[in-house]
């Protein structure tokens, strides 16, 4: 599996609340009355807290920058997993009979709290699960449309282009600028059928937002860049076709012809999907685009680092583009060139 290197470090709580603030919004609710609460620090984006109450324990989710749209579209895809029994945290209503409340002119969310432990180094059984836990979401979500689809980033070519624009717009450098050329070409050239399946993917996979108990999988939490895209997207953001060593930290140490593939556990991560869910035909031949598509994501995600004539995406997209979307595939699903 790919490693996801730190797009932000542990944040502190970036609104602050209050005792009084916790009792104004439990008056909306009919889960009890505070007893204590604390800041969970482990988030990246939004504000989370602990509650105690009364009447239980529960997770309070405060949108930083999301619009209340936005918010409900994870809230119905919410819904619909836990009507399914996926392993994901239910929501409480409020008083006004809906998930999606607002304070200070932002929307939170109160959540069931569920025990479990975020594992750092899972071992090969535990990251089986997390594959099949992948293919049972895709398994229910393909073709599935939540309510306001369209107030999310979803993950397309031309969202990832007007995000590269926006981009370049904000750092305001001629670097910036210059990579944008490299950028463009290379989503220019991926190719991305409009049959290929679609459906709603989590788009963070990582195992900070999936919480095991007694080394099973319990849930997966942190919906939060969840979005209709390519049904493999997931997948493709799991996969990791390259020699350990070569990370984000390290990758100038390899020469640019340096052999840097490594499909073994590639292999393994498909072969675990597939138990749970077959492929498309499409799937298996354009999986190596939707990689791609990936990667030039998380180049906009670390768009600033990297100098301009070698960063590491770029060094992952052009080993790829030497390797090309046939050799890709055998080497994916036959084992070698077959």
């Amino acid at each position: 599996m790919r490693r996801r290197s730190a797009r932000n470090p542990l944040m502190t709580v970036k609104t602050q609340f209050t005792p009084d603030d916790f009792t104004s919004i439990l008056s909306r609710y009919r889960l009890g009355e505070l007893v204590k609460f604390e800041p969970l620090v482990t988030g990246t984006v939004q504000t989370n807290f602990l509650l105690k109450t009364t009447r239980g324990v529960f997770v309070l989710r405060y949108y930083e920058n999301r619009s209340k749209k936005s918010v409900r579209f994870e809230s119905s895809l919410l819904v619909y997993l836990h009507r399914n029994r996926y392993p994901c945290p239910a929501q409480f209503k409020n008083t006004d009979n809906v998930f999606v409340s607002m304070y200070k002119r932002k929307p939170l969310v109160i959540f069931e709290f569920v025990a479990g432990e975020h594992i750092r180094n899972p071992n090969d059984a535990q990251k089986k699960q997390v594959v099949q836990k992948v293919a049972e979401l895709h398994h229910l979500t393909e073709g599935f449309k939540p309510r306001h689809i369209e107030a999310r980033l979803n993950y397309t070519i031309e969202n990832c282009r007007n995000l590269a624009y926006q981009k370049v717009r904000n750092v305001g450098t001629l670097a910036a600028r210059s990579k944008l050329k490299w950028f463009e070409d290379e989503l220019r050239i991926l190719c991305l059928p409009t049959s290929l399946p679609k459906g709603v993917c989590h788009c963070d996979f990582h195992f900070s937002n999936i919480l095991f108990k007694n080394g099973e999988f319990k849930a997966l939490i942190d919906f939060d860049d969840a979005n209709y895209t390519y049904l493999i997207y997931d997948l493709a953001a799991l996969l990791n076709p390259f020699v350990r060593s070569f990370q984000w930290d390290t990758w100038f140490n390899f020469r640019k012809n340096a052999d840097i593939f490594d499909f073994r556990e590639v292999r393994k991560t498909v072969e675990a999907y597939r138990e749970h869910r077959e492929l498309t035909r499409m799937e298996t031949e354009y999986l190596f685009d939707v990689f791609k598509l990936s990667i030039l994501y998380d180049c906009i995600w670390y768009y600033e680092r990297g100098g301009v004539e070698d960063f590491f995406e770029k060094r992952k997209i052009a080993a790829l583009n030497w390797l090309g979307r046939e050799t890709f595939y055998h080497l994916v699903f036959c084992g070698k060139m077959c």
